[in-house]
């Protein structure tokens, strides 16, 4: 089963115009297509895996914060009195191979969950080289951030995993993975259930030591290991595969795609959601620069759009 570009054109509308809410996940066309596929034939109920990363400690994320928070146990002598003023200067930060350093000790000084969020494209990009001012005056900058700080210190966890794993229970699960999958099953005519999500499960997951989850920088440790001998090795150590899209690579090669996401980004100027310099900057610059990071952009508005034109054509902002 592929998905193309033509696949994207023809079912962006209505996928976007399944939720109840504006809903800029893009793997939720390959669930779609998964679901129609396995519809077509004649299953009418599907298991989804959703939850084993966030129970078990699977998503590569959590090494990459773990490996963060080493520099904490650095001395203070040799952190303060040492590294950070020599990778503070600035030819440093400008030098390849000590570059690295510096943003290492920058986002390691960051604390969660706010250095979760260091390549969140509108924190980058700024709110009001996306916006418009009408639409900025109308949103509250910090609040995101603050709701994202409160659920982080509301999880009532001795250690950094566990309470990142909370975090990841609320945002990845709750309002990500679970409504993409429920919606785009649901739009397909499928049901599903979420056997990693059974209570029991949750609450043995609960229970694991925290290295059980991360043994080092091993994802999934006890996980994996519990099933060995029960599945084949290869299963157990393949590379993980999701299901998210090349959408940025299409949009700036394939042109009825382009044009549909174009359509769409111009409509949000139109309604006075985003600047009309910042969209012809991105498509024109941005996008064919990095294709894969400003592809999340423009999908994320393209399906705001989208959802608009379903839900409140009239809609001003």
């Amino acid at each position: 089963l592929y998905v193309t570009p033509d696949d994207l054109v023809r079912d962006i509308p209505q996928v976007a115009a399944a939720y109840d809410q504006p809903f800029g996940n893009s793997s939720a066309l390959p669930s779609f297509h998964c679901a129609q596929f396995a519809r077509a034939d004649g299953i009418t109920r599907l298991l989804a895996g959703d939850g084993g990363d966030e129970l078990f400690g699977g998503n590569s994320r959590y090494a990459t914060q773990r490996l963060f928070g080493f520099y904490q146990h650095v001395p203070d002598v040799l952190r303060k009195g040492l590294l950070e003023p020599i990778f503070g200067m600035g030819w440093v930060g400008r030098t390849p191979g000590l570059k690295k350093g510096t943003g290492y000790i920058r986002q390691a000084n960051t604390p969660l969950p706010d250095r979760a969020q260091a390549f969140n494209l509108l924190g980058r990009l700024g709110y009001g080289e996306v916006l418009t001012p009408a639409m900025r005056a109308r949103v509250n900058e910090a609040s995101v951030l603050q709701q994202q700080r409160d659920v982080w210190a509301e999880a009532q966890c001795d250690d950094e995993l566990n309470r990142y794993l909370a975090y990841d229970w609320r945002y990845t699960l709750a309002e990500c993975d679970l409504p993409k999958v429920v919606g785009t099953t649901g739009l397909a005519g499928v049901a599903v259930g979420f056997p990693m999500l059974d209570d029991a499960l949750v609450d043995f997951s609960m229970r694991l030591p925290t290295e059980y989850k991360l043994k080092g920088m091993q994802l999934r440790w006890f996980f994996k290991e519990a099933l060995r001998g029960f599945l084949p090795d290869e299963i157990i150590t393949k590379q993980k595969h999701g299901f998210g899209l090349p959408f940025g690579v299409w949009a700036s090669r394939d042109q009825p795609l382009q044009k549909l996401a174009r359509r769409s980004l111009d409509s949000l100027v139109a309604r006075g959601v985003v600047r009309g310099e910042f969209v012809h900057e991105l498509f024109d610059l941005r996008l064919p620069e990095h294709p894969g990071y400003y592809g999340e952009m423009i999908w994320i508005l393209m399906m705001l759009a989208q959802w608009l034109d379903a839900k409140a054509p009239d809609s001003q902002f």
